[in-house]
C-alpha cells in the first residue's frame, strides 16, 4: 500500500483525506516517480473547490490532489526509453501529485531531469509556477529598459516573474500587501499597494511612463495599466480567464518557450534567482497546507514533503 491524497466531493480543506491506496507500477511505455516533494498552486485547490473549474482541466471526482512534484524514478516499464531508476525528476502530474507514487507515461515533457545542485524542494516548485510566469513575460515582450507593473508580485508566479524580469533589464513595480514590501525590494521590485486607486500610486514610481504590465492574480494591475496608457497587446494576466478586460493577453504555463525551465534552473544555479520558500508541511496536514495556499498572502512557494 502506499499514500495519495484524495477528495470525493469538491469543497475546502476540510474535503482532502490522506489514504492509503494500492501501490501503483510503471506498466509498458511508463515510469513510477517515488515522490519526495510536492509544491502548491492556487490552481490546485481551485479546481478541488470549484466544479467549474475542475471541469475545464477534465476531472472528476473523486480525484487525487496537485500538479507539481519532484522526486526520484523507482520503475521503468517496458520501452520506456530515455529514463533510468535513480534519476532525479520533477515535473507535472495534474490532479494526482500529493502522493507516495505517480505512474508517468512515456515519452512526456511534463519530466524532466532535476539538475544537480538544485533540491528536490525547489524543483518542485518550478514547473507551473516557473513556467507561467516565463509565459506571462513572454506575452508582453518583455524587453531591457522597460518599466512593468507585475500584479500579485509576492505570490508563488510574481517571485518568478520578478526575477525574470530584472534579469531581462526591467524596471519592476510590483503591487502587494504592505507586509510583503520588504520582501519584495529584496527580490529587487519597488513595492506598491494594491487595492482602489492603484494607478494614482504607480504614476510617481514610474516618472517615465509604464510600458508594460501582468496580473498574476486577477485584473486590477491589468485595468490599472490600461489607465496609465499600457497598450493591451503590452499586458498579460494569468488569472481572468479567456477573455480579459480590454482586449489584453490572457496566458498561461502551456504557453511557456520549451526552453523556459532550463532557462530557470540554469539562473537559479547561477544564483541569479531565488525560490522563496514560504512554508513546508508533512503529507499528514495537507489540510493546513491548502489553507495556508488558499489564503494567498503567502511569500514565495508551500511544499508539501512525502
Amino acid at each position: 500500500m502506499s499514500r495519495a491524497v484524495i477528495y470525493e466531493t469538491f469543497g475546502g480543506p476540510e474535503t482532502l483525506e490522506l489514504r492509503e491506496v494500492a501501490e501503483p507500477h510503471a506498466g509498458p511505455g511508463e515510469v513510477r516517480v517515488r515522490v519526495g516533494v510536492a509544491a502548491l498552486n492556487p490552481m490546485d485547490w481551485m479546481i478541488s473547490s470549484r466544479p467549474e473549474v475542475a471541469a475545464q482541466f477534465g476531472i472528476t471526482v473523486p480525484s487525487g490532489f496537485g500538479a507539481d512534484l519532484a522526486g526520484v524514478i523507482d520503475e521503468v516499464g517496458d520501452g520506456a526509453t530515455g529514463y533510468a531508476v535513480g534519476e532525479r525528476v520533477y515535473g507535472t502530474a495534474l490532479g494526482r501529485a500529493v502522493a507516495d507514487f505517480v505512474v508517468l507515461q512515456t515519452p512526456t515533457e511534463s519530466l524532466r531531469r532535476t539538475p544537480q545542485g538544485i533540491s528536490d524542494e525547489v524543483a518542485s516548485t518550478l514547473p507551473v509556477a516557473g513556467a507561467t510566469a516565463a509565459a506571462a513575460l513572454a506575452a508582453v515582450g518583455l524587453r531591457s529598459g522597460d518599466t512593468i507593473l507585475i500584479g500579485g508580485a509576492a505570490g508563488g508566479v510574481g517571485v518568478f516573474a520578478v526575477q525574470l524580469a530584472k534579469l531581462a533589464g526591467a524596471f519592476v513595480i510590483g503591487t502587494a500587501s504592505p507586509d510583503s514590501f520588504e520582501f519584495l525590494r529584496q527580490l529587487g521590485a519597488e513595492p506598491v499597494a494594491y487595492g482602489p486607486g492603484l494607478a494614482d500610486r504607480v504614476r510617481p514610481l514610474a516618472p517615465g511612463g509604464v510600458s508594460a504590465a501582468t496580473d498574476l492574480f486577477g485584473t486590477e494591475a491589468a485595468e490599472a495599466a490600461l489607465a496609465l496608457g499600457v497598450a493591451p497587446q503590452r499586458i498579460s494576466t494569468i488569472a481572468a480567464g479567456p477573455n480579459p478586460p480590454g482586449g489584453v493577453r490572457p496566458t498561461g504555463g502551456i504557453d511557456a518557450a520549451p526552453d523556459a525551465l532550463e532557462r530557470i534552473t540554469r539562473a537559479i544555479l547561477a544564483g541569479a534567482i531565488v525560490v522563496p520558500i514560504a512554508a513546508s508541511y508533512p503529507i499528514e496536514q495537507i489540510r493546513e497546507a491548502v489553507t495556508l495556499q488558499a489564503a494567498r498572502h503567502v511569500h514565495g512557494k508551500i511544499v508539501v514533503t512525502l
